[in-house]
C-alpha cells in the first residue's frame, strides 16, 4: 500500500476499517501509525493547553473587571507609574489599596500579552491572597504588590510546563518554597509568563504557547530563558518578577528588555518546587532571582526573601538575612573591570557602554582596576558546555521524545543528538578551520564516565580558586564587566549558544551578578558594526553581528559581579552605576 492511501486510512474518520486491519498486518505500517497517534496525543495536549490558557486570561479579565468596580475612581496611570518602593509605601499608608493596584497591573498585562504573548496563565488564587491580606495585622515587605512568576516556578493548582508537553496536565499541589514566601510578605503573585521550551536557550518560544517579542521592538527577542517575564515587566504590565538563571537566564532579558535583575549565589534563595529538564546536573549552578525595573526594587525584593520563613521552609538555604548597612554604605569601591572576555568580542554598544561606566565611576570617586578573567576559552568550553552537558546532552535530547521541536531550538536540538563519535570526528575536521566551533563540539560529547565527572567538579573547584585569588591580589571589592546585548533579532539565540560567554562565566563561579541598563544603541554603534570581525572571525562572529544589527535605540547594559553570599554589595554596586548613568543617559 502507498504512503498515500495509508494517510487516508488514518483520517480522524477512520476509513476503512478492513483497510485498517490489512494495513496493521505490516509492521512499518504500525510503525507510521504508532507515531501519528503519538503525534495526535501531543496536538491534543497542546491545544487543550492553549484553551486553558485562553481560558485563563478570560478568567483574569472579569476578575480586574470585578477589582475595578470594587475601586471606582483608580487613577490606573498614576498606579502604574509609581516605583515599587512607592508603590509598597503607598500601599502599606493605605494611600492605595491592593484591590486598586492588582486590578490595574491585570489589566496591563493583559494589554501587554495582546502586544507580545508573553502570559501562560493567570493565578487565580491572587483573588483569594488579596482576601488574607485584609485579614493580616502585619503588612509584610512586599504588602500589596503584584509579582509576576516564571512558567516552571510551581503554584498551587497550576501546571510548570517549562515549554515541554511532558509536563502538561500535571497540576501542582502546592507553592514553591518562593512563592510561599512572596506571600507571606504580603506580594500577590498574579501571572505566570512564557518561557522557551526545556529553557536551555536565550529566546523566549515553544510550541504550546509560541514566541514571544520583545516590547521594545517586535523585531527583536526578549532573551531568555525568563523571557516572558522580561517582556511582560518592560511593557508595564509588572512590576517585580522572579526568574530563573542557569547561563544568564535572568540577565540575558534584563539586558535585551532594559531592566535590572539579580542572579544570586545558588542556594541564597530557595529552589525547592521549581520544574527543570535538567535535574541532577551539578557542575553548573542554577538559581532564582528578581527582575525588576529598578535596583531599588531588586533589593526591597531580596531584603522579603531572606526571612525566616524561608529559612523554616528550606533549610538548606543560609540563614543570612539581607544586609541593609552593606547596601546603603556609600564608602568608595575598588572596581576591577575588563572591555571584553576574549571569547566574543562585545559589539560596538557593549564596548562602549562599559567603557562610558567605568569613567562615570572613576570620576565619582571610585577605584578602577584592569583585571582579566584567567582562560575564558577553558571556562566556557570545558567547565561550562562540558559540564552542564556532561552527559553528552543526553537528557535534554530524551526531553524531546513524544515532543515537538521549537523552530528557535532546532539548530541547538540537532547539534546535540548527533552521536558523540561523529562530534569528534567532526571536531578534528574543523579543528584547523574554525576552533572553537571544534572545541564546542568536542565539549558536547560530555565526560564520558564517573571518574571524568568528579575531574570535571574538581577543575570548577580548582578554577574557582584561581579567581578568587587574583581577585584578592587586586584587593578588588566586585568587578564590572560587559552584558551582552543589545536584544537579538528573532532565530539567533539558538545558532548561537556559546554567545554567552558573558554570563556563564559567573554560573561556573557562582558569582552574584546583576545587570543595570546604562545607554541606548546609536547611530554610530550601528555604523561600527558594519567593521564588526570578531575574534575569531568564523561562522558564530557572523552570527553574531548579524544578531545585534538593527538596534538603535534599544537598551545597552553593563553587569556587575561580587564574591559569593555578597549580594548585598552586589546591589549597592549595582545601585551606583544606576544612579551615575541615569544622571547621564541622555547624553550617551
Amino acid at each position: 500500500m502507498t504512503q498515500e492511501r495509508l494517510w487516508q486510512v488514518l483520517d480522524p474518520s477512520w476509513g476503512d476499517l478492513g483497510a485498517l486491519s490489512a494495513l496493521l498486518c505490516s509492521s512499518a505500517a504500525a510503525v507510521v501509525l504508532l507515531k501519528w497517534l503519538g503525534r495526535r496525543q501531543v496536538q491534543q495536549k497542546m491545544d487543550e493547553a492553549r484553551r486553558s490558557r485562553h481560558l485563563a486570561l478570560e478568567r483574569m479579565e472579569k476578575a480586574a473587571h470585578r477589582l475595578k468596580q470594587e475601586s471606582p475612581g483608580t487613577q490606573t496611570s498614576h498606579i502604574l507609574s509609581l516605583t515599587m518602593v512607592e508603590l509598597a509605601e503607598k500601599l502599606k499608608e493605605g494611600s492605595l489599596s491592593p484591590e486598586s493596584v492588582l486590578y490595574s497591573y491585570m489589566d496591563k498585562a493583559l494589554e501587554v500579552n495582546q502586544e507580545v504573548n508573553c502570559v501562560t496563565d493567570f493565578i487565580h488564587g491572587c483573588e483569594d491572597q488579596l482576601q488574607k491580606l485584609k485579614k493580616q495585622k502585619e503588612k509584610g515587605l512586599l504588602y500589596g504588590v503584584p509579582i509576576s512568576i516564571k512558567d516552571h516556578i510551581n503554584c498551587k493548582g497550576h501546571v510548570s510546563s517549562a515549554g515541554m508537553v511532558k509536563f502538561l496536565g500535571q497540576v501542582k499541589e502546592e507553592d514553591s518554597v518562593i512563592v510561599q514566601v512572596l506571600k507571606h510578605q504580603g506580594g500577590i503573585p498574579f501571572v505566570k509568563t512564557n518561557i522557551p521550551q526545556t529553557m536551555i536557550n536565550y529566546d523566549c518560544s515553544n510550541p504550546i504557547f509560541g514566541q514571544t517579542l520583545n516590547p521594545l521592538n517586535p523585531q527583536k527577542s526578549p532573551g531568555g530563558s525568563s523571557g516572558g517575564e522580561g517582556a511582560l515587566i518592560a511593557g508595564g504590565g509588572s512590576i517585580l518578577g522572579i526568574g530563573s538563571d542557569v547561563a544568564g537566564s535572568i540577565r540575558l532579558p534584563s539586558s535585551f528588555c532594559g531592566l535590572c535583575g539579580l542572579k544570586p549565589t545558588s542556594n541564597r534563595i530557595s529552589k525547592q518546587g521549581v520544574v527543570s529538564p535538567l535535574i541532577g546536573m551539578q557542575s553548573v549552578t542554577g538559581m532564582l532571582g528578581p527582575m525588576a525595573r529598578d535596583v531599588d526594587s531588586l533589593a526591597l525584593c531580596m531584603k522579603a526573601l531572606l526571612c525566616q520563613e524561608m529559612f523554616q521552609l528550606d533549610p538548606t538555604v543560609p540563614p543570612i538575612p539581607f544586609d541593609e548597612q552593606v547596601y546603603t554604605s556609600s564608602r568608595p569601591l575598588r572596581v576591577g573591570y575588563y572591555e571584553g572576555d576574549g571569547y566574543f568580542q562585545p559589539s560596538p554598544s557593549m564596548k562602549r557602554a562599559l567603557q562610558h561606566t567605568r569613567k562615570l565611576l572613576q570620576d565619582a570617586g571610585h577605584t578602577l582596576v584592569p583585571f582579566a578573567p584567567p582562560k575564558i576559552d577553558y571556562v566556557v568550553d570545558e567547565l561550562f558546555t562540558r559540564g552542564i552537558f556532561s552527559d553528552g546532552a543526553a537528557h535534554l535530547v530524551d526531553c524531546f521524545k513524544g515532543d515537538i521541536v521549537d523552530p528557535n531550538l532546532k539548530s541547538q536540538y540537532n547539534t546535540y543528538r548527533i552521536p558523540a563519535l561523529v562530534k569528534r570526528i567532526l571536531a578534528i575536521i574543523l579543528k584547523p578551520v574554525y576552533p572553537r566551533i571544534a572545541r564546542d563540539l568536542s565539549a558536547l560529547c560530555g565526560v564520558g564516565s564517573a571518574k571524568n565527572l568528579w575531574d570535571q567538579h574538581g577543575a570548577v573547584a580548582a578554577y574557582r580558586t584561581e579567581f578568587i585569588s587574583r581577585w584578592r591580589e587586586l584587593r578588588l571589592d566586585v568587578i564590572l564587566c560587559p552584558m551582552l546585548g543589545p536584544a537579538f533579532n528573532h532565530g539567533y539565540a539558538g545558532k548561537l549558544f556559546a554567545a554567552t560567554s558573558y554570563t556563564n562565566l559567573y554560573n561556573v563561579l557562582n558569582f552574584p551578578a546583576g545587570v543595570v541598563p546604562v545607554s541606548t544603541v546609536t547611530r554610530a554603534d550601528e555604523e561600527e558594526l558594519k567593521h564588526y570581525r570578531g575574534h575569531y572571525r568564523d561562522p558564530w562572529d557572523q552570527r553574531l553581528k548579524e544578531a545585534v544589527a538593527g538596534g538603535v535605540g534599544l537598551p545597552v547594559a553593563v553587569q556587575c559581579v561580587a564574591l559569593p553570599w555578597q549580594e548585598e554589595l552586589c546591589l549597592r554596586f549595582m545601585k551606583e552605576v544606576e544612579t551615575l548613568a541615569r544622571g547621564t543617559k541622555t547624553n550617551l
